[in-house]
């Protein structure tokens, strides 16, 4: 059998077992009248039968399911994916708003706030390894970041100038990683493991030195930004528009970095010594230079995503407060293929992901988070096991480059 053949049958079966559960799941509600109540924010709410409108959302994903499964057409396996993902997801939302409305704007405009450190983290890893350095040291970053930030403007009593020394802090920590993996030619992967570790302890002791014994815990968060007329744009204004300023700037350098990469003299030079750093020295292409200089700037994009901890969503800092965003911009990297947008999408499935489960902790309904935490883990191995296409990162990366 071919392996695309296998491929088909694979995770075509995979999507109908999980619709056939999706339609066992929706008998407990067809012999009642429940019904869901849908909030899409100021333009109002919709009421519709749970059973009944999850019956016919899994009959259809099991539709599509089947459909490649019968014709072996592997160009559907993507839409039939996709479609069982919206069906598992919608059936949750209406499970949650049973009763009470479930506000999809509010949702959504979840997701986009608790994406932006992984987004940010996934485009300070873009930035390096699209010159062949491997940086999985992005914790550490944002670790460093988000207490030097907090620290700095507990004590400078100027919370942008919290948020300058978060980024700063950064771009001091990827110098390290740079001197030692560039011009040490450590093992990548060593290299950032520890400053990981470097990261650790010293967010600790500056915690137990500076901030406990001083008995400072809180500082003032970033404040929320409402963009005239357009935060009035139905549905988009409150998600997008009336937001805090980093969530601002993770949206603005995603366009922006797209642009450098694919656009510019600076983006080619960069994705020239992330495949081929020999021809790119051939032709008078500084390749020592440019990964020091990305690798910094990928601090700083580092440095900016811990201060969104401790910054702007809590106004304090604990020890390992980021809980392993940074891994986990890593892999919505993976998921993005090495490119900005595509990393903002995955960045945005973990932020949804996050959001659901918070609400369905608020709400109260009966299911562990811990699965809900999963969903964003299993669909990064799907993706990787090539149904979305092969993810093949630059081919230098993670090679150390010698000039001889």
């Amino acid at each position: 059998m071919e392996k695309s053949n296998y491929k088909t049958i694979v995770f075509s079966a995979l999507t109908i077992i999980l619709n056939l559960l999706i339609i066992r799941f929706s008998f407990r509600f067809l012999g009642q009248d429940l019904k869901s109540i849908i909030g899409f924010g100021k333009l109002g709410s919709i009421s519709v039968f749970t059973g009944r409108t999850i019956f016919i959302l899994a009959c259809l994903g099991l539709a599509g399911s089947i459909f490649p499964l019968v014709r072996r057409l592997e160009k559907f396996i993507n839409l039939s994916f996709f479609v069982t993902a919206f069906v598992a997801v919608a059936t949750l939302i209406l499970w949650a708003g049973i009763d009470s409305k479930f506000d999809i704007v509010g949702l959504l405009a979840l997701s986009l706030r608790l994406s932006t450190p992984i987004v940010l983290g996934a485009l300070s890893g873009i930035l390096c390894e699209r010159t062949g350095v491997i940086n999985i040291a992005i914790e550490g970053m944002m670790l460093t970041a988000a207490c030097i930030g907090f620290t700095a403007a507990l004590y400078l009593g100027n919370i942008w100038l919290g948020l300058i020394c978060a980024v700063v802090s950064g771009a001091v920590m990827s110098l390290l990683h740079a001197f030692l993996s560039v011009t040490m030619i450590t093992d990548q992967i060593i290299s950032g493991t520890v400053i990981n570790i470097l990261a650790v302890g010293l967010t600790g002791f500056i915690r137990r030195s500076f901030l406990i014994r001083a008995r400072l815990s809180r500082t003032a968060i970033l404040p929320i930004i409402t963009v005239p007329l357009l935060a009035k744009i139905p549905i988009i204004g409150a998600i997008i528009f009336t937001n805090q300023p980093i969530v601002f700037m993770m949206m603005g350098l995603v366009a922006l970095i797209t642009i450098l990469l694919f656009k510019t003299r600076w983006g080619l030079r960069t994705r020239s010594i992330g495949e081929h750093p020999e021809a790119a020295d051939t032709v008078g292409i500084n390749v020592f230079k440019m990964k020091y200089q990305n690798v910094m700037l990928g601090g700083m994009l580092a440095g900016l995503a811990g201060a969104w901890f401790s910054l702007e969503t809590t106004g304090s800092f604990d020890d390992l407060m980021t809980n392993g965003k940074g891994f986990i911009a890593l892999a919505a990297m993976i998921f993005g293929k090495w490119h900005p947008v595509g990393a903002f999408t995955g960045g945005l499935i973990f932020g949804f992901s996050d959001a659901l489960q918070i609400i369905f902790q608020i709400k109260g309904i009966p299911i562990p988070p811990q699965f809900l935490w999963m969903l964003p883990y299993l669909i990064t191995m799907v993706v990787l096991a090539g149904v979305i296409g092969k993810s093949t990162p630059p081919a230098a990366d993670g090679k150390p480059y010698i000039k001889r």
